[in-house]
């Protein structure tokens, strides 16, 4: 049911979408970019590490490099569409295994949105970057609704049709044990065509908001 995970910046207070921009700084993230130098590279031509060489990263589906060995997870979320924009990799970046459940990643993130913004300038060379992810996508009162735990498995049939608790060889990834909020957007996402999936499509469109709640609040009940 959740081929990714997008944790979107959200607003506070209820109110309408608001837009953010962010500019970042290729020099400073040069620095911070050391961090991740025992696992990557980001040169023209350069070789693959743990993880993949990094340069030219934006416009590149997730997990298609040749010669790396990604995770199952990661190379599912490329076949479902995951394209490495200034906005996916600034989520990916802030939580990379939230972002991409069963993520090989052991880095466990950026949690500074300007350090972000700097890591992304730099990987990006001349490219522009301008954070401009919507804010307030979900108001407080949908993430902060309490969801049956009962109900949600009595829906949940659906779900685990597709998900076992320990994977699958096609890389769809655990869901068991997910936290809530990132399972509600996730679904909303689906849900209001704001990520596309045929099959995820379908299921959300029949579901409504207390009905999301349920899920995430019963997956969330499970040990992974």
């Amino acid at each position: 049911m959740l081929r990714r995970i997008i944790p979107l910046i959200l607003a506070a207070v209820a109110g309408a979408p608001a837009a953010l921009a962010q500019e970042g700084d290729a020099e400073r993230g040069a620095v911070l970019f050391r961090n991740c130098g025992s696992c990557h590279v980001a040169e023209p031509d350069g070789p693959a590490r743990t993880g993949p060489n990094l340069y030219g990263v934006l416009g590149r589906t997730a997990g298609s490099l040749d010669g790396v060995r990604y995770s199952p997870a990661l190379i599912a979320a490329g076949n479902d569409g995951l394209v490495w924009t200034v906005e996916t990799l600034d989520g990916f970046l802030s939580d990379p295994r939230g972002y991409v459940p069963g993520s090989r990643m052991s880095f466990r993130g950026l949690p500074d949105l300007q350090d972000r913004m700097d890591v992304i300038a730099y990987l990006t060379g001349d490219a522009p970057v301008v954070h401009s992810a919507e804010i307030g996508r979900l108001s407080p009162e949908i993430l902060a609704m309490e969801g049956d735990v009962e109900y949600g498995e009595y829906l949940s049939s659906e779900c685990v049709a597709c998900h076992s608790a320990r994977g699958s060889d096609e890389g769809i990834p655990v869901i068991t044990g997910l936290e809530q909020e990132a399972f509600v957007l996730a679904l909303h996402d689906y849900r209001d065509g704001h990520r596309e999936h045929q099959v995820m499509t379908t299921v959300t469109a029949r579901l409504s908001d207390e009905e999301i709640a349920s899920l995430a609040a019963y997956f969330a009940t499970l040990a992974e």
